[in-house]
């Protein structure tokens, strides 16, 4: 019984891909969308704050992206654990709650989605009969450096006393809550080191978690991951992971994204997932974006065909990047696999 799910877990997304149509795509930011709708992310909780204070517009902007053409929507637990809401006075048994929470309005915008969806304006249509947009929703894990707030993610240096055991801890409830909440993967995301994947790797296997899962990394230089540990070597662990579906770097400038994937794709045939931020820079101390020389929204759509050509199959946007930038790389896919397809 057990081989009958490994087959299953093995051949998920490429078959999602498939199924999408050879390719699919991803939402984009998160934390910034919700700060545009109003909400005040000023707090060691960060996004997870608006799970809180105003849950619709988390569930406006899964919307906005399944609008824009997303097949995938990502969770709004990215900064949501069990230690952050207690941090904030919260009992136990409600920081699970909040953490399922994020999930369900993942379902709810997709059922809303789905609804609004009159039968003559399926997205496409085969045989004769309506079929509507294959959407998945991820439950989105934050690495231990979102939870301290400080910008660890970015830096991925953890110091000698967060060990390989530690990590597990730390992020073992929030991954089985996750796993069980309903969700269709598990989204591991801005993986700054090699610990921390090697620590969700024997976490998945430890616990007995058998649905789909991503590992995602995010550099800052097109070789390494921030920490400075190989991206082959980061990439290999999560390939070696039998849960792990496809491997791929979020939260990255997009001038780095095309290295990356060519060197993921040296170490691992799973499918590849990319979702760059806007390629300006984060500044923990400010707790600002800076804009860089880097490529930004008008030309981050431009690279998605080289992208896909280097190995990637799931596209999407990290900070700053917004449902416009969605709905053209939606486009720009569609028109690229619509020509290949006459």
């Amino acid at each position: 019984m057990m081989l009958g799910k490994v087959e299953r877990t093995t051949s998920f997304m490429a078959d999602f891909v498939e199924k999408c149509g050879g390719y699919a795509v991803v939402d984009g930011g998160f934390a910034t969308e919700l700060e545009r709708h109003g909400a005040d992310l000023n707090d060691p909780l960060w996004s997870a704050k608006c799970l809180v204070s105003s849950p619709h517009l988390i569930r406006r902007v899964h919307l906005d992206y399944l609008d824009a053409g997303a097949n995938i929507i990502i969770s709004g637990s990215y900064q949501a654990t069990i230690q952050g809401f207690e941090a904030k006075g919260f009992s136990r048994e409600e920081a699970e709650a909040l953490l399922k929470k994020s999930v369900e309005l993942a379902y709810e915008a997709r059922e809303i989605y789905y609804d609004r969806c009159a039968k003559d304006s399926w997205d496409f249509v085969e045989s004769g009969r309506s079929t509507r947009r294959p959407i998945l929703v991820a439950a989105s894990v934050g690495s231990y450096g979102a939870y301290l707030a400080d910008g660890s993610e970015y830096s991925g240096n953890y110091g000698d006393a967060v060990t390989l055991e530690k990590l597990k801890d730390f992020h073992r409830r929030r991954v089985q809550i996750l796993a069980n909440s309903g969700a269709d993967l598990i989204a591991f995301e801005t993986t700054p080191n090699k610990l921390e994947a090697k620590a969700y790797a024997e976490l998945l296997e430890e616990e007995g978690i058998d649905i789909p899962a991503w590992f995602s990394f995010t550099s800052k230089d097109g070789i390494n991951v921030v920490s400075g540990d190989s991206i082959l070597e980061c990439a290999s662990i999560a390939d070696s992971c039998k849960q792990v579906v496809a491997v791929g770097i979020n939260c990255t400038p997009p001038r780095f994204i095309h290295s990356l994937v060519s060197s993921i794709r040296k170490v691992s045939s799973k499918p590849v997932v990319i979702y760059p931020n806007s390629g300006e820079t984060y500044d923990a101390v400010s707790k600002q974006w800076i804009r860089s020389n880097g490529v930004v929204d008008e030309d981050f759509v431009s690279y998605v065909e080289k992208w896909q050509e280097a190995g990637a199959s799931l596209f999407g946007g990290c900070c700053r990047t917004t449902p416009n930038t969605i709905r053209a790389i939606s486009k720009a896919l569609s028109e690229k696999f619509s020509v290949n397809n006459n």
